[in-house]
């Protein structure tokens, strides 16, 4: 049952509050690297190795009250199915998922806390919250990574700081990142300058799943790439700097837009919103755009009958672990575009009636 837990709802309970900022960060992030002192790195360690550092971890943390309460997840002893629904709600990285020796994760009820083990370093925690807090989740997974050093001495070295498997994380072992929602500066074409500018600062520009994937429905992730030589703070306050200006923007070229283009703009959210109700057969790419389409219109006010996290909802169901999952089994591509479309069609039907019984 404990895997249920985890994969039988879309939207994690801290994704259901809202943020600040929240019409356009959509989640704030802060990543941990740590390695054990006693045990060969993930690159060269042995599968005995890699199993001993799993019981060492829960071992030594079952008694803590300020871990105990999370749950372990063994990744050998999950379907492959429900490996991919985990990724595709962030909650483990696609290589724990599919790469990691002997892994697990260590999970929290709402699923804002993820202690991954054995994936490239022994150790990954990551905290989650809504919107823009980068502070809040920095102070989170600081005060889950000192728990954790209290009872497991970490590889680190004075000069250095935490030694990680790979150099671009020596020092702090921070990512901090952001997902932010930017459809305005896609439509105005700002974005093509604005991400080598980003990278230049020492930034980097992902898509929704992170390192080599797409932005998909409009949605980017931004990171630091630095790790030595800075604190956690500075490195925080660095990203926060940059954030606030990607958010001017993105709110500038909305109401630029607004005022030049309102129609065209009113126009491209309904038609979105009707691709989204009427199609028999939707691919993700186009769902993606249309979802993005619907929520800019929810924060311009042209669409009120809603909800936000329904969007959210249905930006991770329609992903093609979730529908497999729905479905029993593995679906072709074709066959997940239909389940896709009437997915869509169902869940928003839904939400209208229970407005209009409410």
């Amino acid at each position: 049952m404990t895997i249920e837990r985890f994969i039988s709802q879309a939207v994690s309970s801290w994704m259901s509050a809202e943020g600040p900022n929240s019409d356009i960060v959509l989640s704030s992030r802060i990543r941990l690297a740590r390695n054990l002192h006693d045990y060969k790195f993930p690159t060269v360690f042995t599968v005995e190795e890699a199993k001993d550092i799993v019981t060492n971890m829960a071992e030594s943390l079952k008694y803590d009250e300020r871990v105990s309460s999370l749950e372990l997840l063994i990744m050998e002893e999950l379907r492959p199915l429900d490996k991919r629904v985990l990724v595709e709600k962030h909650l483990i990285s696609p290589m724990l998922a599919e790469n990691s020796n002997y892994g697990a994760v260590f999970l929290s009820k709402d699923e804002d806390i993820s202690v991954m083990v054995n994936e490239e370093d022994h150790i990954r925690i990551q905290c989650l919250t809504p919107g823009l807090q980068l502070k809040e989740a920095l102070e989170k997974a600081s005060g889950l990574d000192d728990t954790i050093e209290s009872h497991i001495r970490y590889a680190f070295d004075e000069q250095n700081g935490y030694l990680t498997s790979c150099p671009t994380n020596v020092g702090t072992g921070m990512r901090a990142s952001v997902m932010m929602h930017l459809p305005a500066l896609i439509i105005t074409q700002q974005m093509n300058r604005i991400i080598p500018a980003i990278n230049q600062l020492g930034l980097v520009v992902r898509g929704i799943y992170g390192e080599g994937s797409e932005a998909l429905g409009n949605i980017f992730q931004i990171s630091n790439q630095i790790t030595l030589g800075k604190s956690e703070e500075d490195i925080v306050n660095d990203l926060l700097g940059i954030v606030y200006q990607i958010i001017a923007q993105e709110r500038s070229a909305r109401e630029a837009l607004v005022k030049t283009s309102n129609i065209q703009l009113e126009d491209k959210v309904y038609r979105s919103f009707g691709v989204l109700t009427n199609s028999r057969i939707i691919e993700s790419k186009e769902a993606a755009q249309c979802l993005s389409d619907v929520r800019l219109g929810i924060d311009l006010g042209y669409i009120s009958n809603i909800s936000k996290t329904i969007l959210n909802e249905l930006m991770i169901l329609t992903q093609p672990g979730f529908l497999q999952r729905y479905a029993g089994g593995p679906l072709r591509p074709n066959e997940r575009d239909v389940r896709r479309a009437t997915l869509i069609r169902e869940r928003i039907k839904m939400e209208n009636q229970n407005k209009e019984e409410n």
